[in-house]
């Protein structure tokens, strides 16, 4: 696992989340080696906790 990854339940926004998912694809080149992979699920699970909790705040 990366180093910079912020641990599950961590108060980053979707936005700050969307933008490392980016930064990961941009420098992995469109292909995602094993440990990348694992980098953007991880990161794509914090940033859909980061959605809902945004609705629910403003359900």
């Amino acid at each position: 696992m990366s180093p910079d990854l912020t641990p599950p339940g961590s108060a980053r926004s979707a936005a700050e989340v969307n933008e490392q998912i980016r930064a990961l694809w941009l420098r992995a080149g469109g292909s995602l080696s094993a440990q990348e992979r694992e980098e953007y699920e991880m990161l794509v699970v914090e940033w859909a906790a980061a959605i809902r909790g945004r609705v629910v705040e403003a359900a």
